[in-house]
């Protein structure tokens, strides 16, 4: 402890409990050696340890008890840990936190169907390596059964949970823990803090009990019906299981929603972001959506850089919303570090992509402000940041494989030099006589046909999935006038991918400057940022707005499909949607696109927008928003030659206005609002007799 903090001056006291007493009179010889005064040592069994009555508060003549109870390595020592455990408890201050280190021996059915964990990153022991280690430690009377860690998050609300490998000795399983009084309602708010979470994560009004009738005379007359979160709904289950609540409940601040991490539609992903940075031109997205401290938000997570200049103009709520964890993990490493980091070390993270110091700063300051499966994922994935191979953070994610083989091409037929002087150019006539040499490796046809116009290479390397890759085809027949055979040559896919590249590339090297300007390119070129060049997000200015006291209050991550995010929002309550180019996924004869506009104009209010962009200059589905209550307009197109944005990835820029409300089916049926408190009693009913 005290190589963090001074340990005689930041603790009234410190009690000091063994069984030992060789142990103990060691560390008393230590304590006067070194002169803390306000250190106890016991020696006595822990489970009749209680702490002295001359700690009890005059005040409030209350049982003493502890703002902080720590366990290293010795809850695996002490065969009756279930007493041990339970004394723990009542000794802990409402918002005291309780820390243990411990070995560990678990399998992932240990933990199925649990969403109080905190998150199974890196849990799982094979059964080989279950066997060795309870063997090998229970011949120095060590237990490692899985029921001690078990229990210990069946009696604590988990904070942040980690498991971890020793491989310096042979890779001994072993587990960090952070937990809290499982019972929220041992805090001043009581079980209101449920309520006011699911507010905040549905836009719904908090129904205090001072006003809980007026809310709900309100809402009948309005006919709307009750819209509850996940993260609700999984805390009634917990509560009337006498469980604890999914960790979410407990992290430090609330952006972070509750989801289950062991669904199959989660684990798709992997341990894989697919992008590190973001591909859409924030600066657009300011013009034309000209943002207020009145608007709520809903925008696709992706990398969290657009989400973040969005927070800059202090919108009343930012919904991001991402189906990949592992966005979402990248978002909430960015919030952490503006809640707990200076200028310099956030520069050295996200502007640079490295910091030997990474893990160091993750454990020790950004800890406190992630969710538990955000600091497992980041805890597990340090050498992102502190490995002396590669370029850090954007030379990860799936759309590494596309910078990676461009970097490789230059540095092959030696453009690297080349390279260097398109990225130093100070005037875009500099900048256009150096692109020749470049384009005529990157943009040659011979490329382009055996690996940028393949298939595999359009998903894995530039995250395109086939439906929008249709979309880029279909507009390159449309525009050239194919038909019949000529529109099924084989080769017409390969043309038209390569035909969209270079009317990508050609006008940005035209019309903006990389070295100072855009820095979409200049990172994908160098790996990095540079002062001169860099998001908004990353400058000093930003700096002091974003770590400001409150500045991600409004801020709510949902790792979900985003129809299930809409559909747990109240209705008219969203002014913007920002959806990227997501609706390009979909396939024209299936109704998901259809379904989702419709769920956008339950959740908008009249006159909210959306704001999209696609790979198509005139998308399918627009006629989709046209039927179902939006006034379409396009505010952007990229024709050959022109250049839409800074990225000038995209076709064409669209803005979808609701002009008309639909009618939402069951809207004319309202479900009564319950507390908590009556929930549990409606779930568990009235019971005589329980057979298992």
């Amino acid at each position: 402890m005290a190589a963090f903090l001074p340990v005689q001056s930041f603790f009234s006291r410190i009690y000091l409990v063994d069984l030992s007493p060789s142990l103990c009179e060691i560390a008393k010889q230590r304590f006067e050696r070194l002169g803390w005064k306000n250190v106890r040592v016991t020696c006595q069994d822990a489970r009749s340890f209680r702490l002295p009555e001359d700690e009890i508060d005059p005040r409030t003549v209350t049982m003493p008890s502890a703002d902080a109870i720590t366990m290293s390595y010795s809850l695996s020592m002490i065969p009756d840990y279930y007493s041990v455990v339970d004394s723990l408890m009542p000794q802990l201050k409402p918002a005291g936190i309780l820390g243990v280190c411990d070995f560990y021996v678990q399998s992932e059915v240990d933990v199925s169907a649990r969403n109080y964990t905190g998150g199974i990153i890196n849990r799982h022991v094979n059964w080989l390596g279950r066997a060795f280690w309870r063997a090998w430690f229970e011949a120095d009377r060590v237990n490692l059964e899985a029921a001690r860690r078990d229990y210990l998050e069946y009696r604590f609300g988990t904070v942040l949970s980690a498991s971890r490998r020793n491989y310096r000795l042979g890779g001994i399983p072993y587990y960090l823990f952070i937990g809290c009084q499982k019972d929220i309602a041992a805090y001043p708010s009581g079980h209101g803090d449920i309520e006011k979470l699911d507010a905040s994560y549905t836009e719904s009004p908090y129904l205090s009990p001072a006003n809980h009738k007026m809310e709900m005379e309100k809402a009948v007359d309005q006919s709307s019906r009750e819209i509850r979160s996940k993260a609700y709904e999984s805390a009634i289950v917990n509560l009337s299981s006498n469980l604890p609540l999914p960790s979410s409940f407990y992290q430090n601040h609330p952006c972070r929603i509750f989801y289950d991490d062991s669904l199959p539609k989660h684990t798709q992903f992997g341990s894989e972001y697919i992008y590190a940075f973001n591909w859409e031109d924030p600066r657009v997205d300011h013009r034309l959506l000209n943002i207020q401290r009145d608007d709520v938000i809903l925008a696709i997570t992706s990398a969290g850089d657009n989400i973040l200049d969005y927070l800059q103009k202090s919108p009343k709520r930012v919904h991001a919303v991402d189906l990949n964890p592992n966005q979402n993990h990248l978002l909430e490493l960015k919030v952490a570090a503006f809640m707990s980091l200076g200028h310099r070390d956030i520069w050295k993270i996200f502007g640079e992509g490295k910091h030997p110091e990474f893990r160091e700063l993750l454990i020790s300051r950004m800890s406190p402000h992630l969710s538990s499966q955000s600091f497992q994922y980041w805890l597990e994935h340090t050498d992102v940041f502190t490995s002396s191979f590669g370029k850090g953070l954007y030379e990860t994610g799936g759309s590494r494989h596309a910078i990676k083989m461009v970097r490789y091409l230059f540095k092959v037929f030696g453009l690297e030099g080349e390279v260097r002087k398109l990225c130093e150019a100070q005037t875009l006539d500099e900048q256009r006589k150096v692109w020749p040499r470049v384009r005529r490796i990157l943009m040659s046809k011979p490329l382009h046909w055996a690996v940028v116009g393949t298939e595999w290479f359009a998903w894995k390397a530039a995250g395109v999935p086939r439906n929008q890759r249709n979309m880029i085809v279909d507009d390159f027949i449309k525009r050239k006038n194919l038909t019949g055979d000529a529109a099924k040559a084989t080769d017409v896919s390969g043309q038209a991918i390569w035909e969209y590249v270079v009317n990508t590339l050609d006008p940005v090297v035209k019309d903006t400057m990389i070295s100072s300007d855009n820095y979409f390119y200049y990172l994908c070129l160098q790996g990095q940022f540079s002062k001169k060049c860099l998001p908004t997000y990353l400058t000093p200015k930003a700096h002091v707005r974003l770590s400001s006291p409150g500045a991600f209050d409004g801020l709510r991550i949902h790792t979900d499909e985003i129809n299930e995010v809409i559909n747990r929002i109240t209705p008219r309550s969203l002014t913007i949607a920002v959806v990227m180019d997501s609706m390009d996924w979909f396939h024209p004869d299936s109704t998901d696109a259809s379904s989702q506009t419709q769920t956008l104009n339950h959740a908008l209010k009249m006159g909210g927008r959306i704001f999209l962009r696609s790979a198509s200059i005139e998308p399918w589905y627009m006629k989709c928003f046209q039927e179902n209550g939006f006034e379409t307009r396009r505010v952007g197109a990229r024709f050959p030659g022109s250049c839409i944005d800074r990225v000038n990835m995209y076709a064409s820029t669209w803005i979808c206005t609701k002009t008309k409300e639909l009618r939402r089916p069951g809207a004319d049926r309202t479900i009564s609002s319950l507390s908590i408190g009556e929930s549990i009693k409606g779930s568990m009913g009235s019971v005589e007799h329980l057979e298992i």
